[in-house]
């Protein structure tokens, strides 16, 4: 978190997606440094493990931080005009902006997968609210490198660390290959 916070500008923010069984050490971690939080967003997918003795997990937490609050980017109508309505005449920003997300997780088909892969739908909706095209966005825990094939897709320059060799290479072969594609309107 100390580096992170270093190298992030001030007009920067970041997302840390945790389960509930680290949450409270990674919100201290986030505090000790000096990190701003700005939201805590809850990604609910569309099911868990089924246990005997506890309820179903579900859900991810988000957080959502910055280094200084008055200069971080967001685009609050990036996603939907401010006067765009849904059929039965409701807001569609400000259900997009609530902070309980409902998306569906992804699952690898074929031979090759890794155990990481956060929805596109997902990054897509944080790089949308959070950067502009050119802007640089970092994800220091690679994996899949779904941020990274995001980011490309989204004309966002990206940079990312990735330690375990087998992930590294399937995230380099993912992003030659382009394979996310924006949805298109």
């Amino acid at each position: 978190m100390k580096e992170a916070f270093r190298i992030l500008k001030d007009t920067g923010s970041m997302y840390v997606f945790s389960g509930w069984n680290n949450l409270k050490d990674i919100l201290k971690a986030l505090d000790d440094v000096g990190f701003i939080t700005v939201n805590h967003i809850i990604w609910k997918y569309q099911f868990g493990v089924v246990t005997k003795r506890k309820f179903v997990t579900s859900h991810y937490h988000c957080i959502y931080v910055c280094k200084n609050d008055k200069q971080r980017k967001f685009y609050p109508f990036s996603r939907f005009k401010k006067d765009s309505k849904t059929k039965e005449g409701r807001s569609l920003h400000y259900r997009d902006k609530e902070d309980v997300w409902e998306i569906k997780r992804e699952y690898w088909t074929g031979d090759e997968k890794t155990p990481t892969k956060l929805p596109a739908e997902l990054i897509e909706k944080l790089l949308d609210y959070s950067s502009d095209k050119k802007d640089i966005v970092f994800d220091p825990f690679l994996g899949s490198g779904q941020v990274a094939v995001v980011s490309k897709s989204l004309n966002r320059q990206y940079l990312g660390f990735e330690i375990v060799p087998e992930y590294y290479k399937f995230a380099k072969k993912r992003l030659d290959k382009n394979l996310y594609r924006i949805k298109s309107e």
